[in-house]
């Protein structure tokens, strides 16, 4: 079972089940918060691709259950010693050695949906009330409360999260109009499938035949990444390229494998046959936002969560990492200060992660660039320079340790600016933190 602090007696309405969602629920269980969650998809489906969890978000993770939620999403990541980086053309540049695994800051690499129903698992295991087929309507904040209208209903709490994606609701109420996404200019085309006619061709059977392997070509404003998970049994692709198209409506499409072959066309072999295997795929459109001036409504009783607060690029591999992060310092901020001071823990939760959450987004954007403005005349000289960068600041952060750290000083800072009552920090008993 997870262990948990004392009752706060703050109820806490949690809008999506992502992964956001879940570990702010989980987090906020484990902090002695009174959790809701509630989702508009009617049942629970396993689907997606693959997602990566740095060992950022692998440390939350080793915490819970007393490991063994760890335990659970071991045998579903890709277990790859290294990452293989070659020229679209073929040509070999490098390869990355994946670090051993720390059981302190574990790192995962599965599929999306496998991994968030271990999650969702958890969440009801010990007791987090979910309600499934709930589709919030509006978001709704006076003097004291926050809540939400669904169904035919308003349900009121102490603080509401709006953690419902890239096109949340509570943006609404946060920011006092409505903010569209937009295209950021770049779409991917992405498949998961059993390996075995990988394995069957000649061409691409060393991908799967002796385990997992992570692999990726790259090219002008293109870059492809291949890998097979679950020692050689599933294999995802995605490819990340140009379009300008517009997602006024939606953002995710049935993609057609002609379409994710002219991105290719010319490249290396292997690349391309690996499409020319793939029985279907996705054409996603990747969602833009400009950074919001602010997660947090006016009262403060309502903030912003994960993709609704900060959509991150593929290429940071953080976005879900993040968004964990930002569960565990919302629960923490919320037990610090209390139940007579809870606006002053939602505006904590924001000035903890506002600039180290922004830094993480355009280490995104930077290694795409990266990726697809590569000299490779000057990456024969350097080949290390197109390496994913693994800094300590990001993959060794302990955000729940630097929350309990910061929170007293960041409360009164804010106190200072006007934008909150005296804090009275609530006295708490610091988990022990194991270092990695």
């Amino acid at each position: 079972m997870e262990s948990r602090a004392p009752e706060t007696g703050i109820k806490v309405i949690i809008v999506g089940a992502g992964f956001a969602g879940l570990t702010a629920a989980i987090e906020c269980y484990r902090k002695g918060h009174d959790v809701l969650v509630l989702e508009s998809f009617p049942i629970l489906k396993p689907l997606g691709d693959i997602i990566s969890f740095g060992p950022n978000a692998g440390r939350i993770i080793a915490r819970w259950g007393n490991g063994s939620v760890a335990s659970q999403l071991r045998p579903i990541s890709i277990r790859n010693k290294e990452l293989k980086f070659y020229k679209y053309d073929g040509d070999y540049i490098t390869e990355q050695k994946v670090p051993p695994q720390n059981p302190v800051t574990p790192v995962f690499n599965g599929h999306r949906g496998e991994i968030h129903e271990i999650f969702f698992e958890h969440a009801k295991k010990i007791g987090i009330e979910i309600r499934l087929g709930c589709r919030v309507l509006e978001y709704v904040e006076e003097a004291g409360r926050a809540g939400v209208r669904v169904n035919g209903e308003t349900i009121w709490g102490d603080v509401v999260i709006g953690s419902d994606g890239v096109r949340s609701k509570a943006r609404e109420l946060v920011l006092g109009y409505v903010d569209k996404p937009k295209s950021s200019g770049y779409a991917i085309y992405r498949a998961w499938f059993d390996s075995a006619p990988i394995l069957a061709d000649p061409l691409t059977k060393h991908l799967v035949e002796n385990g997992d392997t992570h692999t990726g070509w790259l090219g002008p404003d293109v870059h492809f990444l291949a890998a097979s998970i679950k020692d050689g049994k599933d294999f995802s692709w995605v490819c990340t390229h140009r379009d300008e198209a517009d997602i006024e409506e939606s953002w995710s499409f049935p993609g057609k494998i002609e379409d994710a072959l002219k991105v290719i066309d010319g490249w290396d072999p292997v690349c391309r046959r690996i499409v020319e295997l793939t029985p279907d795929c996705v054409d996603w459109k990747l969602v833009y936002r400009d950074p919001l001036p602010t997660w947090v409504s006016k009262e403060g009783r309502t903030c912003l969560m994960g993709d609704a607060a900060h959509p991150f690029l593929p290429t940071s591999i953080q976005g879900a990492s993040q968004a964990m992060e930002d569960g565990v310092v919302f629960a923490t901020c919320l037990q610090l200060a209390g139940k007579s001071n809870v606006a002053t823990g939602v505006r904590a939760y924001e000035q903890i992660r506002y600039a180290r959450c922004r830094k993480a987004q355009l280490l995104g954007e930077e290694t795409r660039d990266m990726w697809h403005k590569a000299d490779f005349d000057k990456i024969k000289e350097n080949p290390d320079s197109i390496k994913l960068k693994r800094d300590d600041w990001l993959f060794l952060f302990d955000v729940e340790k630097d929350a309990y750290e910061r929170y007293e000083e960041v409360a009164r800072e804010l106190e200072g600016k006007g934008e909150v009552s005296p804090p009275n920090v609530v006295e708490v008993a610091v988990p022990t933190v194991v270092a990695a």
